[in-house]
């Protein structure tokens, strides 16, 4: 990567557990006005080993597919502004 085309940004999650119920917050902070905040959840059921790690996991990973699904749509918005025309992205 050449770094003078390399740009940093930068997400940050945070978790917390309570009663049962594990919630993240995923934020992505860029270099423009791009800055997005999305959330996941897990909760344990009564019949599941208590690890607060698999919930923080599954949290995480569900803020952080919500914080994606969030910035492909800024990309088709930002497409759809310069062309006018709809757009369609498929990963």
């Amino acid at each position: 990567m050449n770094d003078e085309n390399v740009h940093t940004w930068s997400i940050e999650v945070l978790i917390g557990e309570r009663e049962g119920h594990t919630h993240a917050e995923a934020r992505l902070h860029t270099n423009d006005a791009t800055h997005l905040t999305a959330t996941g959840r897990a909760r344990l059921r009564p019949s599941d080993r208590d690890v607060p790690e698999i919930g923080a996991e599954l949290a995480a990973a569900r803020a952080l597919a919500d914080l994606a699904h969030q910035l492909l749509q800024c990309a088709v918005d930002d497409i759809e502004g310069i062309t006018h025309e709809p757009v369609s992205l498929k990963a």
